[in-house]
């Protein structure tokens, strides 16, 4: 993962944006909604959208329970976030997520003009934060949420997804 400084400018009062010391409340949260969608053989990413302190929306992967390639954490909580504060525009708004967004979901974030992101591991195949694309600081985007990656849970994240990871892949062997 490429470091930078973050940049983007806040579309909102900064007291209705998550602070780091908030991080690591926010991050569990989402990172048990990540373990939630192992459960229905999801991969175990998880997500959390906050505002002015407390979690307004929620959600893990949903793609293979719902057959839908779009069913990513970020975007379905990003959806509940609309539809719970009645606007689209959730600029007063801070996305956690476990796992570095892909292109899909920084997208979603810069289209929800989301102030800020926050993501617990890199995601070195398709993060579009810093990885793999930098989605976030794009000067010709509309809008730049700033993001910060908090690496406290790194660990306990990428443990989470090597375990389901190779629970599938037992899973495939066996039915072989």
């Amino acid at each position: 993962m490429k470091e930078r400084p973050r940049s983007g400018a806040p579309f909102a009062d900064p007291a209705t944006i998550a602070r780091p010391s908030d991080d690591d409340r926010f991050m569990r949260e989402a990172l048990e909604e990540g373990r939630l969608a192992a459960d229905h053989g999801d991969v175990p990413i998880g997500a959390a959208i906050v505002r002015d302190g407390a979690v307004v929306a929620r959600a893990g992967n949903r793609r293979e329970v719902d057959a839908d390639p779009t069913a990513h954490a970020e975007v379905i909580a990003i959806r509940e976030a609309a539809r719970s504060l009645g606007r689209w525009r959730l600029s007063d708004c801070t996305l956690y997520v476990t796992v570095e967004p892909c292109a899909m979901c920084a997208g979603a974030a810069v289209l929800a003009r989301v102030a800020l992101v926050v993501f617990g591991a890199p995601d070195e195949k398709a993060g579009a934060v810093r990885s793999v694309a930098e989605l976030l600081d794009a000067t010709w985007m509309n809008h730049r949420p700033r993001w910060r990656f908090y690496p406290q849970l790194r660990g306990e994240i990428e443990q989470v997804l090597s375990e389901f990871f190779a629970t599938q892949r037992r899973g495939r062997s066996e039915a072989d």
